[in-house]
C-alpha cells in the first residue's frame, strides 16, 4: 500500500506543474489582451473623434474666430476697444459651436481645469495658429498690392509706404534686462482674461457670455498694454496672434514672453476662478 501511495504521489506532481504554468501563461494572455484592448480602444477613440462632423465644426469655427480676432488685431493696431468688439462679435457668431477659445492661453486652461479633453485642446491649437498664420499671410498679400508711394510723398510723411502692425522687439538688447516687466505683464493680462472665459462658461445667457469676454479682454489689455508700455514693449495675449504680429523672433526670450507666460497665465485665471467661486450665491 505504501508502495501505491508514493507512486500516484509522484504521478500527481507533474501535474500541479504543468496546472500553474498553465495559469501563467492565461495570466499573459489575459495582459496581453488587455494592453491590446486598450491601445485598439484609444486608437478607434482618436479616430472616431476626428471623424465626428461636431469636431470638425469647432476646428473650423475656432480657425474662422482667431482668423477674424487676428485680422482686427492687425487692422486696429492692438487697440483695446476694438479687440473688444471684436471678441464679443467672435464670441456670438462660433462660440456656440467652439466656445470661442480662439487662444491657445484659453484652451490649454480649460484643458488643465478639464473641460475639454486633450484631443480636442490640440486640435484647438493647431487651427487657431493655423487662423492667425492666414491672417497675416492675407494683409501681408494686401500690403505687398498697395501702390508705392513717392520720393515727394516720402519726404513729406517721412514714410515708405503702407506697412504691417507688428510687435515691438523684445530682445535682450532692446529690453535690456526688463524682460520680466514684459513677461509677467503677460502672464497677469492671461490670468484675467482665463478668469473672465472660466467666468463666461458658467453662464447660460450667451449675451452675457460674450461681454463678459469681451470685457475682460479690455480690461487685461488695457493693463497690460499700459505696463508694456513703461518698457516699449507690446502686449498681445495670445500666443497664436503672437505669430501673426511677427513677435517670434530668433531670440529665445520672445518664446518665453508671448508663449510661456499667457499660458501659465491662463491656466491660473481657470484654476483661480474654480477656487473662488461658491456654488450658492450668499
Amino acid at each position: 500500500m505504501a508502495t501505491k501511495k508514493a507512486a500516484s504521489t509522484k504521478k500527481k506532481a507533474p501535474v500541479k506543474a504543468s496546472t500553474s504554468s498553465a495559469a501563467k501563461t492565461t495570466v499573459k494572455t489575459v495582459k496581453t489582451v488587455s494592453v491590446s484592448a486598450s491601445q485598439s480602444g484609444l486608437s478607434s477613440h482618436i479616430v472616431t473623434s476626428l471623424r465626428s462632423a461636431k469636431l470638425m465644426r469647432a476646428l473650423a469655427a475656432e480657425f474662422i474666430g482667431t482668423f477674424l480676432l487676428a485680422g482686427v488685431i492687425i487692422a486696429g493696431q492692438g487697440q483695446p476697444i476694438f479687440v473688444l468688439f471684436a471678441l464679443v462679435g467672435i464670441v456670438l457668431l462660433v462660440g456656440a459651436i467652439s466656445g470661442a477659445h480662439v487662444n491657445p492661453a484659453i484652451t490649454i486652461g480649460a484643458w488643465a481645469t478639464r473641460r475639454i479633453g486633450w484631443l480636442r485642446a490640440v486640435g484647438y491649437i493647431v487651427v487657431q495658429f493655423l487662423g492667425a498664420a492666414v491672417a497675416y499671410l492675407v494683409f501681408s498679400a494686401f500690403i505687398g498690392g498697395a501702390a508705392p508711394v513717392s520720393e515727394e510723398a516720402q519726404q513729406f510723411s517721412q514714410a515708405a509706404g503702407p506697412t504691417l502692425f507688428a510687435a515691438a522687439d523684445v530682445t535682450a538688447e532692446a529690453l535690456a534686462g526688463k524682460e520680466w516687466y514684459i513677461f509677467f505683464a503677460e502672464l497677469l493680462g492671461a490670468s484675467i482674461l482665463g478668469l473672465a472665459y472660466a467666468s463666461a462658461t458658467r453662464t447660460v445667457d450667451r449675451l452675457t457670455g460674450a461681454f463678459t469676454i469681451g470685457l475682460g479682454i479690455f480690461v487685461a489689455l488695457m493693463i497690460t498694454v499700459t505696463v508694456a508700455g513703461y518698457v516699449a514693449a507690446s502686449a498681445i495675449l495670445n500666443p497664436a496672434v503672437a505669430f501673426a504680429l511677427q513677435a517670434y523672433q530668433p531670440d529665445v526670450l520672445a518664446y518665453a514672453i508671448y508663449a510661456l507666460a499667457p499660458i501659465i497665465g491662463g491656466v491660473l485665471g481657470f484654476v483661480v476662478h474654480d477656487l473662488v467661486r461658491t456654488k450658492e450665491v450668499i
